[in-house]
C-alpha cells in the first residue's frame, strides 16, 4: 500500500490517503498508524492534490556511518555500534519544497536515505521480538547536512536541523523489504550516491532493536538509516533527487538564504 498526506482545494486540513493509479482514496480514519485503515469510496486525482511530508514525527532518529564507503570519504572509523543522534522535527519538509542554505553555512551536503516509519508503539523490543512488525512503512529522506558546522560544532545538532534540512516524501510504501533497496541521490540530473541497503553495517531489524533499548518510539516516528558514499556540496538553483526502488522519487530545489549571518 503506498500512503500520502495531503491537501486539496475542497478540503485545506491535512488529510492521509491511499494511491491508486492516479488517485487517491482518503482514509476513512485519518489515521494512518492505526491497525488496517480503512479508504472511502471517495477519490480524487493526483493532479489535485499538494503532497505534504507524509510524516510529522515526535523525533527523528538518525544513524551515522551505516555505510563504510561514507565513514570512509569522511575520513571517520566505523562505528562499533550504531552512532546514533537526533534532527529536530522543525526540519522536515515535503516533496517539491526547497532546501534553503542558511548564510552561517559554507557547506550544504544532500544524504540520501531509507526512512523507517513507526507504526506502534516500541520499546526494548528483544530477541524474541520481530521488529518489522513494528514499522508501517518507508519513505525517502535526505538527511541535509551543514557539514562546515558538523565538524566545528563537534556534535551533530545544529548542523543537522536547520529549517528544510529533512525532506521527506513523497510517500509512505508498506509491504516492502528494506534489506536491498537501491538508494540513489541525484543532483541536477547526476548521480551523486548509489547503494543498495543491503550495504548498511546495522540493518533496519538491528537498529529498531537498538534504538528501541533507549528511547521509546511513537507510531509515527521516523528513523533515518544512514547514507552511503558520493555526499557533496548544493547550491543555489539545484535540484536534489533521493530516489529509493519501490518507494518513489524526493526531489527538491535548493536555494539560498540571502540575508547576513548573524555572529552573536
Amino acid at each position: 500500500m503506498k500512503f500520502c498526506r495531503f491537501t486539496y482545494p475542497a478540503h485545506t486540513e491535512p488529510l492521509y490517503g491511499a494511491i491508486e493509479g492516479e488517485f487517491v482514496f482518503p482514509l476513512d480514519d485519518p489515521d494512518p498508524f492505526r491497525s488496517n485503515p480503512k479508504t472511502a469510496s471517495t477519490k480524487i486525482p493526483l493532479n489535485e492534490i499538494k503532497l505534504l511530508a507524509p510524516v510529522t514525527p515526535s523525533k527523528i532518529v538518525c544513524v551515522g556511518r551505516n555505510y563504510k564507503d561514507h565513514a570512509a570519504e569522511l575520513g571517520n572509523p566505523m562505528p562499533s555500534e550504531p552512532l546514533l543522534f537526533l534532527k529536530a522535527p522543525s526540519a522536515i519538509i515535503g516533496s517539491d519544497e526547497e532546501i534553503v542554505i542558511p548564510p552561517d553555512s559554507a557547506q550544504v551536503e544532500h544524504e540520501g536515505e531509507l526512512g523507517v516509519v513507526i507504526g506502534r508503539l516500541a520499546s526494548h523490543l528483544g530477541l524474541n521480538d520481530d521488529p518489522l512488525e513494528y514499522v508501517l512503512g518507508y519513505t525517502c529522506v535526505n538527511d541535509v547536512t551543514a557539514r562546515d558546522l558538523q565538524r566545528r560544532d563537534v556534535q551533530f545538532t545544529r548542523g543537522k536541523s536547520f529549517d528544510t534540512f529533512c525532506p521527506v516524501g513523497p510517500f509512505i510504501v508498506t509491504g516492502i523489504r528494506s534489506a536491498d533497496l537501491m538508494v540513489t541521490t541525484r543532483v541536477n540530473g547526476s548521480t551523486r550516491q548509489q547503494a543498495k541497503t543491503s550495504a548498511m553495517a546495522f540493518p533496519v531489524q538491528y537498529l529498531l532493536r537498538y534504538i528501541s533499548r533507549a528511547m521509546t518510539l511513537y507510531p509515527g516516528d521516523l528513523i533515518a538509516t544512514g547514507t552511503p558514499a558520493g555526499v557533496s556540496k548544493l547550491n543555489h538553483g539545484d535540484v536534489v533527487e533521493v530516489e529509493i526502488e519501490g518507494i518513489g522519487t524526493l526531489r527538491n530545489p535548493v536555494i539560498k538564504d540571502t540575508r547576513p549571518s548573524v555572529c552573536f
